[in-house]
């Protein structure tokens, strides 16, 4: 455990990180700067993956997954689901209830209700559908930071289907994110003021000029854009009424210009006749934007920060920043930010290697990517994301998922391991022994001396050592020997080559409190 962390990565540095932004040169740019790059802009990499990355130098490494636009891979399409199940009624429709309704006729009534239960059971399932086919696209995507900042914007502009209640258009956002993940902050604000779903989360739906609703625009500027302490009440309520008459018809934005107020508003020092556009334009002239982006995404791919400068080191500081200059010089495109974070020298500081707590998703796919085990069932993996705090497309409210340390209390370890062992053994604790999923899983694959074409024998802490270095890094003596210990047994040397025993070695170091930190 490196010496900064507590058992759970949430003690503050014992020092200060360093403050140069410069890029990590390629000689200080090894194994363990490889696996922390892999871990941070994906969901971690086999060893292979990862000694490849090392080989070819930061530059390189990075530039491969920035620009994840170069690797072929099929998007998911707007049909992959039924984007008809929740339909608003038609005019007719309409008019055929309000008939029942006036003359009391409770079995039309009653068979409109039934219609309407029968598609909302049919979305939940639908749901659920598109909950598995994320999981599944974040572990088999070649574009691995594609799919996690496709999660960072989940939480960012949190929405939740527990009120959204329309599976297509949750799917519809999601792929509005990926879409714009690495792109312009500018295009992404422009686009969620005008998504279905946040419409719908925040009730804008209901944002008309005569009673201006004031959630989507309160939330656009302290949780979405600016941060607190950065804008009026007036800005706020100024905000509303410049988004009033924005809203949906069944799956498309919808302006109605009726409902907007044509007036002259004033927000965060615009005057006129403003629109959502001149928001957006007002939000991303202000520097609290870029900087607060820059905090945002530092927090997300480097370490918990508090959103404060005046609370952090000036290493930190200086690096956030930077990354706030460089958004504001690129007009907020987002490619030369992430490329110059992870270029950093800073975000290779040992300070900040090991020490965020990992997020359920990132510890499930991450072990399924890294150790090549079988998914055996995407359901019980969605189902254990949930146990564990992290359903997706279930965000806990508009701020989204808290993080850090409020990932793991006694209930969510006890997941968490017993998820790991199933992916590891396909035994879970609920299930009859009988039940146990079969698929194999072939644990001394992953010890590199044992499949190379050289004639090496090695010994049995050498392969625990290997199968360490790929799940928890550098580790003590200590910890290799408890390790071997408890995986060989009283068996002679030699036993770690049989797959039983490389899986319980596997099981061990997967149980650690290392592993919950990347």
């Amino acid at each position: 455990m490196r010496e900064h962390a507590s058992e759970f990565g949430t003690t503050a540095p014992t020092r200060k990180p360093t403050d140069s932004t410069s890029p990590i040169q390629k000689e200080r740019f090894g194994y363990a700067e490889a696996r922390h790059l892999l871990l941070r802009a994906g969901f971690g990499g086999t060893d292979e993956q990862i000694r490849t990355l090392a080989e070819w130098g930061p530059e390189r490494a990075v530039d491969h997954l920035v620009n994840y636009d170069s690797i072929p891979f099929k998007d998911a399409g707007a049909n992959d689901f039924d984007s008809d199940i929740i339909q608003p009624l038609s005019d007719e429709q309409r008019r055929s209830l309000q008939r029942a309704r006036a003359r009391q006729d409770e079995d039309t009534i009653a068979a409109y209700r039934t219609a309407r239960q029968r598609a909302q059971r049919e979305d939940r399932r639908q749901m659920r559908e598109i909950q598995r086919s994320w999981l599944t696209r974040m572990v088999q995507s070649p574009r691995p930071l594609e799919e996690k900042l496709t999660l960072f914007w989940h939480g960012h502009f949190a929405t939740s289907f527990r009120i959204v209640e329309d599976s297509y258009h949750m799917y519809a956002q999601n792929r509005l994110f990926r879409g714009n993940a690495s792109g312009n902050f500018g295009r992404m604000l422009r686009g969620i003021i005008r998504d279905p779903a946040m419409l719908r989360y925040l009730n804008n739906n209901m944002n008309r000029k005569n009673a201006p609703n004031e959630n989507l625009g309160r939330e656009l500027l302290e949780l979405f854009s600016l941060g607190e302490g950065n804008y009026t009440e007036r800005d706020i309520k100024e905000a509303a009424r410049t988004l009033t008459g924005f809203t949906y018809e069944d799956n498309s934005f919808a302006f109605n210009k009726n409902q907007h107020d044509q007036g002259t508003k004033f927000v965060l020092g615009v005057r006129g006749n403003l629109d959502g556009d001149s928001l957006v334009s007002a939000i991303l002239n202000q520097e609290a934007c870029a900087l607060f982006l820059s905090f945002k995404l530092y927090k997300f791919f480097v370490r918990d920060i508090p959103l404060d400068l005046s609370q952090l080191d000036s290493g930190t500081r200086r690096a956030i920043l930077e990354l706030a200059q460089i958004m504001r010089i690129s007009n907020y495109e987002l490619q030369p930010v992430l490329r110059r974070l992870l270029l950093s020298r800073h975000f290779y500081d040992p300070i900040n290697m090991g020490s965020k707590i990992k997020s359920p998703s990132e510890l499930l796919v991450g072990a399924v990517r890294s150790l090549k085990v079988p998914v055996r069932d995407i359901g019980v993996m969605s189902e254990a994301m949930d146990l564990m705090g992290q359903s997706v497309y279930y965000p806990p409210s508009v701020k989204g998922w808290d993080g850090g340390r409020s990932w793991i209390n006694t209930s969510t370890m006890f997941v968490r391991q017993n998820t790991l062992i199933y992916l590891l053994t396909g035994a879970l604790p609920t299930r009859s022994i009988l039940f146990r999923d079969q698929q194999n899983f072939d644990a001394v694959s992953l010890v590199p001396s044992l499949n190379t074409p050289d004639d090496v024998d090695p010994s049995d802490e050498q392969i625990i050592r290997e199968l360490a270095a790929i799940t928890l890094g550098e580790v003590s003596d200590e910890t290799i020997a408890t390790v071997l210990h408890g995986a060989r047994g009283d068996a002679d040397e030699g036993a770690m080559r049989e797959n039983e025993a490389s899986v319980r070695a596997l099981v061990l170091l997967t149980s650690m409190p290392e592993y919950q930190l990347c």
